[in-house]
């Protein structure tokens, strides 16, 4: 059962029976699933080929894909922040960046998503001038932080009659991205500033472990998701919820033989995908009732599936046990702990893994391509 393990003291599986973490529960404050803004749905076909330079065009193809908090609820109750994995009936699982390589199709091997940090508005206004040709529009509350509807207008005016037109669009676009589907947080509408040196050079896009980044920043939100005082949750969550659904068929909204061949990036057949009124009346404790008793998980799901030239190198890395950075962000990806995910024998896990702040600071201790 859920409780069947030891957990850090804040953990929620300590408070199921609190009288503090029921209210938060059984009120809208406790609704892990903040609005989001959606990401965009359109981009003009011309820009495809540059799109496609980047990296970012398979992640692009998504679309909105609706959440549920019960089950965001009941799944975030299984979460070990010690060890980056869902315990289950069946075994140890979580998200590894294989699945951020099919789910959302974007590059997981190379540099690493960082550099240096500087919150002035100075630094705010000298990039948003280079990356979007005009000084940026940014949160009245934090001044690094710049107004994705804003970016999304920019994006949307340019006239493409130019490669340099052609290339702020790419630019705005993903900036889009990145803070709607890769590194959302509860601001809902912003993306940080530290993001855009990231951009400049245009052919060095491609070249940055943005799905490494990107897993690193739902692990971080699910650690902190796990307290009992926690009201809302950030991060990819479309990630979360299309890997449960492929993995776990108790728990999804409709069977997957039900849906569209899958495809890279497989999140894009649960876009707009329907849900039958039994599904969406569930509970949280109707969720916790089927991963109890769950008999099905999907181990290999992606079997079969055409990976497309630009990614298929990527996947020799799949199963590499090391850290995930993102600037600040950095979780390590627990694949010693879950085998099975990657077609091997599970060996007895070893203990959870933390990262001293010297090693931090060494070069060699990162995924690089």
């Amino acid at each position: 059962m859920v409780r069947n393990y030891c957990a850090p003291k804040e953990h929620i599986i300590n408070y199921l029976d609190h009288p503090i973490y029921i209210s938060l529960l059984m009120q809208p404050n406790r609704n892990l699933l903040v609005r989001k803004l959606d990401p965009p749905q359109t981009w003009n076909p011309i820009v495809e080929n540059y799109l496609r330079a980047t990296g970012f065009y398979h992640v692009s193809r998504i679309g909105v894909i609706r959440g549920f908090h019960p089950m965001l609820a009941a799944l975030v109750e299984r979460w070990r922040p010690e060890t980056h994995t869902f315990v289950l009936p069946i075994d140890e699982v979580t998200v590894t960046i294989e699945d951020v390589a099919h789910i959302f199709g974007l590059p997981i091997d190379g540099e690493a998503v960082s550099g240096w940090t500087d919150s002035s508005g100075e630094f705010v206004q000298s990039q948003g001038i280079e990356i979007f040709g005009r000084e940026p529009s940014v949160s009245g509350n934090a001044k690094s932080y710049i107004k994705l509807g804003w970016v999304r207008r920019i994006r949307d005016a340019e006239q493409l009659d130019t490669d340099e037109s052609i290339r702020r669009y790419v630019r705005c676009h993903i900036f889009c991205l990145l803070g709607s589907t890769l590194f959302t947080d509860k601001s809902t509408a912003y993306a940080h500033a530290k993001y855009l040196p990231l951009l400049r050079d245009f052919e060095r896009i491609h070249t940055y472990s943005w799905g490494s980044a990107c897993l690193a920043h739902l692990y971080r939100a699910l650690c902190r998701a796990s307290r009992y005082d926690t009201k809302e949750m950030d991060g990819p969550l479309n990630l979360l919820f299309v890997w449960a659904w492929e993995r776990m068929p108790c728990l999804a909204p409709i069977p997957r033989q039900t849906l569209p061949p899958a495809e890279i990036p497989v999140a894009m057949r649960w876009s707009h995908s329907e849900r039958t009124t039994a599904w969406s009346s569930k509970t949280v404790e109707t969720f916790r009732h089927d991963i109890d008793y769950m008999q099905e998980f999907e181990w290999r799901p992606y079997d079969g599936l055409i990976v497309p030239d630009d990614l298929h190198p990527h996947l020799e890395v799949c199963d590499i046990v090391a850290p995930l950075l993102s600037f600040e962000c950095v979780e390590w990806h627990p694949a010693d702990r879950v085998m099975r995910q990657f077609g091997y024998v599970q060996p007895p896990p070893g203990l959870p893994r933390d990262i001293p702040l010297m090693t931090l600071l060494s070069d060699d201790f990162y995924i690089n391509g």
